[in-house]
Order: structure tokens, then C-alpha cells, then sequence
């Protein structure tokens, strides 16, 4: 994620994954062995979001939504696989209405409890068993609104809406299990006025028009944590080409000029994940894309998964903006394949993407990575640290430029031989999974040879200035 411009912890991170493996119970609704899952994975920067007892594998989305009245209706297939024997599975969805759930086709009984959905099926889930849950729900759906980046969620637009967000953003429209611990694979249906764009990840899967509707469909077969969904409809120009034997599919709001430089950013996806790939590894996903939406609410761009959304702020200066481009494209490799286990370890996202920045820069013919290290460097606040940050800054600084200063260091530390065989094998080895910072410094000593605990000490979570090394 970009906003638009305007140890002990390491403890504290690890106790935030166990947490989040647990997950927090729900006392009383017992049966017979079985009892209620956790109402949310005890991940301290997002209370109340995300569920434990179970394990999803796959979400199947069919939405259709009404711009003139903001009407959506949804029909959401959830698989699972239960971690705990239980009695009850509880999960996150934000303001609309169910109508019916079912689980493994029987009726299951439901009710609301704030942004829970809590489900009891006829009968106790075994630890080990394999089920489905099927919800039927409308509703219009609203906004999320975070002090930190502003408005996210779903946002009803002049002629569509829009759904992104981070840390959430996926429950404002759909049942879900909102932590990126538990990722799955999504095929998502959109039905839309005809005439209209709808946009997701993955695949394109096929798009069919009756009555003047039409439905369009995408597959994300690589898992994907939540809060990477992306939806948004409305006026886009849309192009669809292959690139490296993948589908590329762009999209450009139509009020924004077609030779303008929003459009002349999206336009570089190709050469940028080339780029990148050079220097990360293999692309781990089975598309590419990038949309450049127009609404001023949206005043960030995120790495919504082989599909990143761009905010409008990103392109005011009138000049195509590769960097951001590079920045949550980047994400595709480190936060979207490779996921956090839990937000204290957000840095793990964004200090490698804002690095990544600095790389495509120098590629570019701009500033070298070594200027933009020394520059950031001596402006650096380090009595913030970039491990654990806490809530309200875990988009700050610390995580993205201390973060990326401690990318380099590790570079000038170990030599650009062993530090790229860490980039590219982290990549390669965790892709697909969660990691926390432990495990990435376990990585990076194993390759080096060496010992890092007291380099990552100084440059991720010390209070003064680390030695240059």
C-alpha cells in the first residue's frame, strides 16, 4: 500500500502470532464437546476482525449491484475445514442483511452480533472436517472510514462503487474470515448494468450479458489474503492483452484523459514486473493488471492482488508516476504472495516495496539507491521503530522508509550475492504462506552464514541511529 504523499518487539510480534493462531473464545453455546470458534484471531491492530475454529480454502462470490439504487445482492459460498470441534462459526460482515445460511446444505441457524455473523449448524462441526457454509444476503453496503488513510470499504461512486481497503475492507460486501492468516482462492461473479466495467482479481473467467445485465467473472487461484479483494465498477476504459504468457488486464476511469498520466503509468505494468522479476524471482501470479480509479475519497493506491488500484492524487503533478507503480507491484511478490501472520509486522510489506521504489528509480536513469539510503537516513526519526509500530502508526514512516533503510543495510551487510539470494529464495520458499519477522530474519541468517540478530535489533527496532555499515 502507497499513501498518496502528503527484541522486545520482536517478542511482542511473535506473541501477536501465537495469538493470532488461537485465536480468542466466546464462553457458553457448549455442545456435547463442541464449542464456538474464536470471535477473531487476537491480532491486537485489527480487534474483532477475522475468526478462529476454522480454516477457509476457497470463497465463490456471486454479487449484483444496482449503481441507481446501490443495491447489492450477494450469494457467498464459503469452504472450510475446521480447526476445532465446533458448535458455533462466527464471520465478519459489516451492515447488510442475511436472509438465509446453510451449512453443508442443511439450514443453519444465524444471527447478528455488530460486524459478526454468527452461524450454528444443525449439527457440530468435527476438528478435521471438511464443510461449506452458504449465505444469502443484501443490503447497501457502506464505507469503512479509518483515520489513517481515510475512507475505505465499499464506496458507492457516481456511476459504480469501489471496494478497498487495509487493513479491511472485504467484509463491507462479502462473509469472510478478514485476517490475512487466513488466506484462500476466490472465484467472483460480478452482475452489472450493461454498459458498465466490473473489475476484480485474477483470471478473467468469462463475462456474459441477459436483460440488460451483464455478469462479469474472475478466478484467483493463488491464495489471497482478504483484505487484497478488489471490486470496482463503473465507466473504465478496460484493455486486455497478454504479457509473458499471462493475461494483462488495465483499466483507466473514463473521466480520466486516455493520454493522461494516469493512463501512461498503468501502461508500464509489463516493463516494471520485468524489471522487478529480474530482481525478486519469478512473478507469482497468473495475471497482471493495474486500475486507475478517479475517486478523491481513495487516497491511497494498494496492491489488491495481480491487480493493484490507484488512487487519483497519485498522478496530480500531470507526469506518469512509475514509482508508485513499482511500489505495489512489488507487493505481489512481498505482502501478497508472501503474507504477514499478523499487522505488528507490516514493515515486512512495505519496507520491501518502498525499496523496491528505489530500485526501479535507479533503473530508470533517477536517483540511486544508495542516495535515496543516505538521503532517508539522516531524516529518519529512529526512536520509531519499524517492528510493531503500533495501530496508529502502522502506516507510518517507520514501517515504509526505516523499513526500506533496513533493506540496504542488509544489502551492505551481507553483500549483493547473498542479499539477493535471500530476496528472490524468501520469495520462492514462503510463497503462498504468512511470515513473521522472526521467521524472515531465520531466512536471511541462513543464507548470510551469519548471525543478524543484533543488526535487525539496530536497524528495525533501536532507539538511536545504527552504525553505517
Amino acid at each position: 500500500m502507497t499513501r498518496t504523499p502528503g527484541c522486545r518487539a520482536l517478542l511482542v510480534a511473535a506473541l501477536a502470532v501465537v495469538l493470532v493462531v488461537t485465536g480468542c473464545t466466546r464462553s457458553g453455546e457448549r455442545r456435547g464437546g463442541f464449542r464456538p470458534g474464536g470471535v477473531d484471531v487476537g491480532d491486537p491492530y485489527v480487534p474483532g476482525y477475522g475468526n478462529g475454529g476454522y480454516d477457509v480454502s476457497g470463497y465463490r462470490l456471486r454479487v449484483r449491484y444496482d449503481p441507481a439504487t446501490d443495491q447489492l445482492t450477494g450469494h457467498a459460498t464459503v469452504s472450510a475445514t475446521a480447526t476445532a470441534a465446533l458448535s458455533r462459526l462466527d464471520l465478519d460482515l459489516t451492515g447488510l442483511t442475511v436472509s438465509s445460511v446453510r451449512v453443508d446444505g442443511a439450514a443453519a441457524k444465524h444471527r447478528r452480533d455488530g460486524a459478526e455473523l454468527l452461524v450454528t449448524p444443525e449439527h457440530g462441526l468435527r476438528r478435521g472436517a471438511a464443510f461449506t457454509v452458504e449465505v444469502d444476503y443484501a443490503g447497501v453496503p457502506k464505507p469503512i472510514t479509518d483515520g489513517e488513510l481515510g475512507t475505505g470499504g465499499f464506496l458507492a461512486t457516481a456511476d459504480g462503487a469501489v471496494a478497498i481497503g487495509q487493513p479491511e475492507s472485504a467484509a463491507t460486501w462479502f462473509p469472510v474470515n478478514d485476517h490475512p492468516s487466513d488466506k484462500a482462492t476466490y472465484d467472483i461473479e460480478v452482475t452489472v448494468p450493461d454498459g458498465l466495467a466490473a473489475l476484480s482479481n485474477g483470471v478473467p473467467a468469462g463475462k456474459s450479458s441477459s436483460g440488460g445485465w451483464t455478469t462479469w467473472k474472475w478466478a484467483e487461484r493463488s491464495p489471497m489474503a482478504s483484505y487484497l479483494t478488489a471490486l470496482v465498477i463503473g465507466d473504465y476504459r478496460v484493455s486486455t492483452s497478454t504479457h509473458a504468457g499471462r493475461p494483462m488486464v488495465t483499466a483507466v476511469a473514463a473521466s480520466l484523459p486516455a493520454d493522461g498520466p494516469a493512463a501512461a503509468s498503468v501502461a508500464r505494468t509489463g516493463a516494471i514486473v520485468d524489471f522487478l522479476a529480474s530482481q525478486f524471482g519469478p512473478y507469482p501470479f497468473d495475471s497482471y493488471g493495474g486500475i486507475a480509479i478517479a475517486d478523491d475519497r481513495i487516497r491511497y493506491a494498494l496492491e489488491t492482488q495481480s491487480r493493484p488500484v490507484y488512487g487519483p492524487g497519485f498522478f496530480r503533478s500531470g507526469r506518469p508516476n512509475l514509482e508508485v507503480v513499482a511500489h505495489e507491484l512489488a507487493h505481489q511478490w512481498y505482502g501478497d504472495s508472501v503474507s504477514l501472520a499478523g499487522w505488528s509486522d507490516i514493515w515486512l510489506n512495505e519496507g520491501f516495496a518502498t525499496y523496491a521504489e528505489w530500485l526501479w528509480a535507479e533503473h530508470d536513469g533517477g536517483r540511486s539507491v544508495q542516495r535515496a539510503f543516505d538521503l532517508q537516513y539522516a531524516a529518519t526519526d529512529w526512536s520509531q521503530p519499524s517492528v510493531d509500530p503500533g495501530r496508529a502508526a502502522m502506516f507510518g514512516p517507520a514501517v515504509y522508509q526505516r523499513g526500506a533503510l533496513a533493506v540496504h543495510a542488509l544489502r551492505r551487510t551481507v553483500g549483493d550475492d547473498a542479499f539477493f539470494r535471500i530476496l528472490r529464495g524468501w520469495a520462492i520458499e514462503r510463497r503462498g504462506g504468512n511470515v513473521t519477522t522472526k521467521d524472515f530474519i531465520a531466512y536471511a541468517e541462513r543464507v548470510a552464514g551469519r548471525s543478524l540478530g543484533s543488526f535487525f535489533d539496530a536497524w528495525l527496532i533501536g532507539a538511536t541511529a545504527p552504525a553505517l555499515p
